[in-house]
């Protein structure tokens, strides 16, 4: 029987690394955020692992936070998505300046619990970031610290493995090399642009709102009508978090004019002034997959209704199953879905990284040994 390797997930939020890591077959152990609605939402879905409120900053103390959480448990695997906030360089091999917190808070954690393997995510700007420097910056520090690093060649496209999104993200991965790891490949797409997921194939099956707002829980009215929604809805009996929006009738006067896949630059002269900006008045397209999902509601509009998404869709163009269930206030519960990594893309990477994990012979032989004892 193959090893359920341990994880714990450093800037978690609502859990979208950790739940793509639960379909992947690992065992989580924590996931520790600041943000108390996230880990409201985190500690409701990701069962069995502890949500722990710790200011990540704080390297020392979030540290022996969690050790004393999950006890005297090994952790094998440590995956981390923190904010790219005031990155500054201070050195080809020094991430130690007070506005790289957020990044050398997985550098002590990984320091400390010395995983087999970390993965961390970030934003597609991080790459290049300082001409680049910053990316080289992360691999030198891990490096020096004994990890084989691989990163991205360029940010992987979320729709390339099944997410109906074109949510582009860089990934570092880094192995130990004294555990006899070699350099990490990161998976190929497994879809071409030709046959990715679309929007309707994704939440077209879900009650169009058009006569209500909606409830928190709802029933399904329709059968699956996609291979997508199959995967969606398998053993949820219910839908959760889809609530409509109240909009005026001008700000609807204004939607409907949006054609399909268009935005603000499709309105007649004087029409919806107030907001043209990049993804103002954006009109998702039937057969497309959608547009990156932002933390706030106001500027995506459903392919064919006149209204903005609902929390659940959005999930739904993320890849949360409709099992995972968002607590908090609406605003809250769209941030933390904006925010999320989607578990779908993060599976396919855990996947891969598994396969790679047992491939160590040392440490197969390792625990050869521990069961002949």
């Amino acid at each position: 029987m193959t090893k359920k390797y341990t994880v714990i997930d450093l800037f978690s939020g609502a859990g979208g690394l950790s739940q793509g890591f639960v379909q992947a077959g690992y065992d989580i152990l924590a996931g520790i955020d600041f943000d108390e609605a996230a880990l409201r939402t985190y500690a409701h879905n990701i069962k069995g692992a502890i949500a722990l409120k710790e200011d990540l900053f704080d390297e020392e103390k979030s540290i022996n936070s969690i050790e004393k959480a999950i006890g005297n448990r090994k952790v094998d695997v440590i995956i981390a998505g923190p904010p790219c906030q005031g990155f500054s360089l201070t050195g080809a091999r020094d991430l130690n300046d007070s506005r790289n917190k957020l990044y050398v808070a997985v550098v002590h954690a990984v320091k400390h619990f010395q995983p087999k393997v970390f993965l961390i995510e970030n934003v597609p700007g991080m790459a290049t970031l300082y001409k680049g420097t910053v990316k080289q910056q992360i691999i030198n520090t891990f490096e020096d610290m004994g990890y084989a690093v691989s990163v991205t060649d360029s940010p992987l496209l979320a729709a390339d493995y099944g997410v109906p999104q074109k949510r582009k993200r860089m990934f570092f991965v880094g192995y130990r090399k004294d555990l006899g790891y070699d350099y990490f490949v990161f998976p190929k797409p497994i879809l071409d642009s030709n046959h990715y997921v679309s929007t309707s194939e994704a939440i077209s099956d879900l009650p169009s709102l058009v006569d209500t707002l909606g409830e928190n829980v709802m029933s399904y009215t329709c059968q699956p009508k996609s291979s997508y929604q199959e995967m969606m809805r398998k053993n949820s009996n219910v839908i959760y978090n889809h609530l409509g929006t109240k909009h005026t009738d001008e700000v609807k006067r204004v939607i409907s004019q949006v054609p399909e896949g268009g935005n603000h630059k499709d309105l007649p002269p004087g029409v919806g002034e107030s907001r043209k900006f990049n993804e103002a008045w954006t009109r998702y397209h039937s057969q497309k997959p959608s547009k990156t999902i932002d933390t706030g509601h106001r500027n995506h509009f459903h392919y064919k209704w006149n209204r903005v998404p609902t929390v659940r869709e959005n999930a739904r163009l993320q890849s949360f199953p409709d099992t995972f269930e968002f607590l908090g206030t609406k605003t809250q519960q769209n941030r933390q879905v904006g925010n999320a990594v989607p578990p779908l893309l993060a599976q396919v990477i855990g996947e891969k990284m598994k396969k790679h994990l047992n491939t160590s012979t040392k440490i197969l032989v390792e625990e050869a040994n521990e069961k002949i004892k």
